[in-house]
């Protein structure tokens, strides 16, 4: 499957081209809600930064925020780790 033609104007925005990659993939929304919330979650820790803007060290920063101020389990950070963009 293809992605829709792009309108003349910018390219679709990063969560809009998620969000179409995890339906073509036949996700559920569930889990597209999941990950989308997970994205924001990075790029708010991060200061609003794109995520092609950032790399391994702001990776490891957001899942060490996470283990130490949310507690979150290492099979979560794990988890987490596959969504993110690698330098």
């Amino acid at each position: 499957m293809t992605p829709p033609p792009a309108p003349a104007g910018p390219s679709p925005r990063l969560l809009d081209r998620v969000r179409w990659h995890l339906r073509v993939k036949h996700y559920s929304l569930r889990t597209e809600r999941a990950y989308i919330d997970w994205i924001r979650r990075f790029i708010l820790f991060q200061g609003k930064r794109h995520p092609n803007e950032m790399g391994e060290e702001e990776i490891s920063a957001f899942l060490t925020s996470l283990a130490v101020e949310r507690h979150v389990a290492a099979s979560t950070q794990n988890q987490h780790a596959k969504l993110l963009p690698r330098a």
